[in-house]
Order: structure tokens, then C-alpha cells, then sequence
């Protein structure tokens, strides 16, 4: 009898659904005498949000959505290199209610002159690790990916980013012929120096034939200075007349200048 008094206590209160009056009477009573938890366990929801403006980040984005209702966490995707703002993030809320209407109301909402996509992400589609980090104050990267590419860098790290380079074309066209692709492209490979071949080899062979009988005779310095050092073919006994140097004949020839111009202004007197 008691239990029947304290069933029909809270008669003025209606369920939304008649089929769970019964259920919804019994969470009453257990919330007003005491006896339930502290808060009801609500099952939270998680909305997407696309076509984010620039300027908003998280701090506006909690402040915007939290007029809505509790908002628990809240996910900005960034980029790792430049710490700019992807332009899409997650939202999640106390209630799975209040996301869905959140994805109702404001999806191609008109918002800074775009249009805002909004959409509630099922349970089973939200991953574990969807909001992993997302309770810490984002900094900026202090080097950005543009001032790690255009730093100095030394010799060996040349070489090292030259063979990441190389190794990674060189995967992807082994992926590219295991799936059968026939395509080819010039990639890094191309933009590389090409290796010096030997040439002492290529030298030895050519410096070989020095007769000037031969039928193609060779005209490289090595061969020409041979050359001058062997006597020539039928000459046993060669004449070299050899020349004075430069030095000799200018100083002759100041000699005999000299020797004109004295002669002129001092001419022997006849007897």
C-alpha cells in the first residue's frame, strides 16, 4: 500500500513517452527521497563542425557552443608545422540531446561568411583518443616548417636529407610496380649530379698510339710533349740550332740604338 502512495505521489508529473510513465515516476522518487547517485549518469554527444571561419579558436568556440548547453571537451585540429587552424574540430557535449540539437540548428548556418557544417557522430563512430590532449593550452611551434627548411645546414645533413629523399622515390615506385602501375617520372633522381666516370683508363688508351704513322694519330698535350722528346724517323744525326733568348736580342738591339744616336751628335772631326 505504502509502495502504491509513493507510486501515485508524483502523478501530476508526465512522461514524454506514456510507454515509460511507469520508469519515469520510479527515476523521480529515486532523485527526491535521496536514494539515486548525486547526478544522473547522461550519456554525452559529439558533433563535427567544418567550414570553421579563421580567428576562432578554441577559447571563441567554447564561449559560442556553451550557450547551448555544458560543453565537456572540445577538439581544434591544428597544424603540427605551422600551429594554424585546420579549419574543422570537434565539439563534445554533457547530453547527446543537446548535440543533436546543436546539429540540427546550426548546420550550413551562415557564420562569419561561411557556411558551418555541423553533424552529431554516432557512439560507435567517436574514436578513444578522439579528444587525447585536447585539455592543454595549444602553443605554437617556436620553429615553424618554413624556418627549418631554409636554415643552414651542414654537409652532412645534406647528404642525409638527400638519401631520406632518394629512399623515399625509391619506395614509392617499388609500391607503384607492385600494384602494376607503368608510370614513370624523373623525380629527385634526375635532379641529381651525375657521377664523374674514370677517365685515367680512357687516357692510358688514348695516349697509346704516338708513331705519326699511325692512322689517327693522338694530339694531347701528353702526347705532344712524347713527341718533341723522340727523334724522328730516319734522322740519325739531327741538327738543333738554338736560338738566343728574347732577353739577349732586346739588349742587343738597345746596344745599337744607343751607338746610331751617339754617332749622330758627336760626328769625328776630319783632319
Amino acid at each position: 500500500m505504502a509502495a502504491a502512495e509513493a507510486v501515485g505521489a508524483p502523478a501530476s508529473l508526465l512522461s514524454l513517452d506514456p510507454q515509460l510513465q511507469r520508469e519515469f515516476q520510479d527515476k523521480v522518487l529515486r532523485v527526491r527521497s535521496g536514494r539515486g547517485t548525486k547526478h544522473e549518469k547522461l550519456t554525452p554527444g559529439v558533433i563535427y563542425l567544418g567550414h570553421i571561419p579563421r580567428g576562432l579558436y578554441e577559447p571563441q568556440l567554447q564561449e559560442y557552443f556553451s550557450q547551448f548547453g555544458t560543453v565537456t571537451r572540445l577538439r581544434l585540429s591544428r597544424s603540427k608545422k605551422t600551429g594554424d587552424s585546420k579549419g574543422y574540430g570537434f565539439v563534445e557535449f554533457e547530453s547527446d540531446e543537446v548535440a543533436k540539437i546543436v546539429a540540427d540548428t546550426m548546420n550550413n548556418y551562415l557564420f562569419c561568411e561561411r557556411l558551418l557544417k555541423c553533424e552529431f557522430m554516432p557512439p560507435e563512430k567517436v574514436h578513444e583518443n578522439l579528444f587525447r590532449g585536447s585539455e592543454k593550452t595549444f602553443r605554437k611551434p617556436s620553429h615553424p616548417a618554413v624556418k627549418r627548411y631554409n636554415k643552414k645546414r651542414t654537409p652532412q645533413e645534406k647528404t642525409r636529407m638527400t638519401e631520406r629523399l632518394l629512399k623515399n622515390e625509391k619506395r614509392l615506385r617499388k609500391r607503384l610496380a607492385e600494384k602494376g602501375i607503368d608510370y614513370d617520372f624523373p623525380g629527385f633522381a634526375a635532379q641529381m649530379p651525375q657521377k664523374k666516370k674514370n677517365v685515367s683508363n680512357s687516357n692510358a688508351n688514348l695516349n697509346i698510339s704516338v708513331n705519326s704513322q699511325d692512322p689517327t694519330p693522338v694530339c694531347t698535350p701528353t702526347a705532344l710533349e712524347r713527341r718533341k722528346s723522340q727523334p724522328a724517323e730516319g734522322d740519325e744525326d739531327e741538327i738543333t740550332i738554338k736560338l738566343p733568348p728574347t732577353s739577349v736580342k732586346n739588349t742587343a738591339q738597345k746596344t745599337k740604338k744607343t751607338m746610331k744616336l751617339q754617332k749622330k751628335i758627336h760626328p769625328k772631326k776630319r783632319k
